[in-house]
């Protein structure tokens, strides 16, 4: 017998009393204790962020097994790392060692869609483009859209309170829970908020577990605000001689009172990256990209007026879409942003610094200076709408030399963040990257406060240990 066959057979038979204690009430082909499998859930995309040894893998598909498994976990002290598809980018799906990683994927089922209450009601490892598609129809429509949405799970979008290209209008992830069925740390079953139009009976706990990356309980059942399904948006592009002329195009726009779908802005380096990725032929002489959409009635007339602002605020060339597929294909570029840039060299870290919408340029005219500062390539994207830049490190993980400068050029875009009146997070989450920046940010008192909340939902501390707080 080899060495690492003989270390495999010690680790069995080490997690042995916890997989027996959890297959008494859980099937066995839902208890992962293969070391080659459970390794695999170890991490989410997050670079930088260390990833534990899981004891276990658990696959629930009921809310009585989830309550089986915290219960386990209490009874013996083991830490419980919830899960969706692991897209998110903060490390907060990281694994400790020791713990039982709860993967809620396979609570995969659309419950109900009502469109008279215009809700629906999902378990947390539905697809949000599954979900999105499903309410379609219904004549509905479930707005929170991130880049991921053909992967990442309406749980996950909820633990981490993540948002997407439509925020501008439609809000993010938190404006569309309405309730959820959350099992406590020690197995208990909470039902908050409501699936009502109103209620504002007591705390509303149900905001409170939204963004708060399963360090309080496990969501294993949601109530989803709709909307009617919109008109079919058309895009605008908009080439600009400066990323500071796009923002400024973005500030006329707001200010002229205009309520565009989506308002995305990609910079050279990104769109450079999404052609050599795509071979998508945008335009590469272009400083900056502006792409703006309306669904209204009338998409043409809004599109001409935000076309005339962004003329007046120096754009190069304005090109509006002539129709949904010539959109589709604008909106496929955005939406290959990051993908593209992480082929630049590999690995990427991926920023998520909103600042208000005024401060917008000097925040890109400061990511510029920085890149330069620490000679990196480093690609701005943003959800210029609503001021929530992802300026995304580009490096060689193998360099170490160059790992280190990525490090520091991450941590300098976040201080300019602050600096600017803007927040370390727009939609990612805080996970592991972040926790060190949620201190600076939110200040001692806030720091007591969060951490006495954490403590009375979970006063033995195994859910999530080690993310946020």
């Amino acid at each position: 017998m080899s060495r690492i066959e003989a270390r495999r057979d010690e680790d069995t038979v080490a997690t042995r009393p916890l997989a027996d204690r959890l297959l008494a009430g859980l099937p066995a082909e839902a208890v992962l204790t293969d070391p080659d499998v459970t390794a695999s859930y170890a991490n989410d995309m997050a670079s930088f962020c260390p990833a534990g040894t899981p004891a276990v893998v658990v696959l629930p598909r009921t809310v009585e097994q989830v309550q089986h498994v915290m219960r386990t976990a209490t009874a013996l002290r083991v830490p419980v790392v919830p899960q969706g598809a692991r897209s998110g980018l903060s490390g907060a799906a990281n694994a400790t060692d020791g713990c039982i990683v709860l993967s809620l994927t396979k609570m995969d089922r659309i419950l109900e869609i009502s469109p008279v209450d215009r809700i629906a009601v999902v378990e947390p490892g539905v697809i949000n483009a599954t979900l999105s598609r499903a309410v379609e129809e219904h004549g509905l429509y479930y707005p929170p859209d991130p880049s991921s949405w053909e992967m990442c799970t309406i749980g996950g979008n909820i633990g981490t309170g993540s948002g997407g290209l439509c925020c501008v209008k439609y809000g993010v992830t938190a404006e569309y829970v309405l309730g959820l069925d959350v099992v406590l740390a020690d197995g208990r079953l909470m039902s908050t908020g409501r699936r009502t139009a109103k209620g504002v009976a007591g705390y509303d706990l149900t905001r409170l577990f939204v963004g708060s990356e399963g360090s309080l309980g496990i969501v294993v059942r949601a109530v989803l605000a709709l909307k009617p399904k919109p008109p079919q948006q058309l895009v605008l592009a908009a080439e600009f001689p400066s990323a500071a002329a796009a923002c400024d195009a973005v500030c006329r726009i707001m200010e002229g009172g205009h309520v565009p779908s989506l308002l995305e802005l990609m910079d050279r380096t990104t769109v450079k990256a999404v052609n050599d990725l795509a071979h998508m032929g945008l335009p590469e002489t272009t400083e900056a990209l502006l792409l703006a959409a309306f669904d209204t009635p009338d998409p043409a007339a809004d599109l001409a007026a935000v076309g005339a602002l962004c003329e007046a605020a120096g754009a190069t060339e304005v090109v509006p879409a002539e129709d949904a597929a010539e959109s589709e294909m604008l909106l496929k570029a955005r939406r290959l942003s990051l993908t593209a840039l992480e082929a630049v060299k590999g690995t990427t870290m991926i920023d998520d610094v909103c600042v208000p919408r005024s401060r917008l340029g000097a925040m890109l005219e400061g990511v510029e200076r920085i890149a330069v500062k620490y000679d990196l390539t480093i690609g701005v994207c943003a959800h210029a709408g609503d001021g929530n830049t992802h300026p995304t490190v580009c490096f060689d993980a193998a360099d170490a030399a160059e790992s280190r400068r990525a490090r520091e050029s991450f941590d300098e875009i976040m201080a300019l963040g602050l600096e600017l009146g803007g927040t370390i997070t727009g939609e990612h989450g805080v996970g592991m990257l972040k926790k060190e920046w949620l201190a600076r940010e939110i200040g001692p008192v806030g720091v007591e406060m969060q951490r006495a909340v954490k403590q009375a939902f979970d006063p033995l501390g195994i859910l999530n240990p080690g993310k946020v707080l």
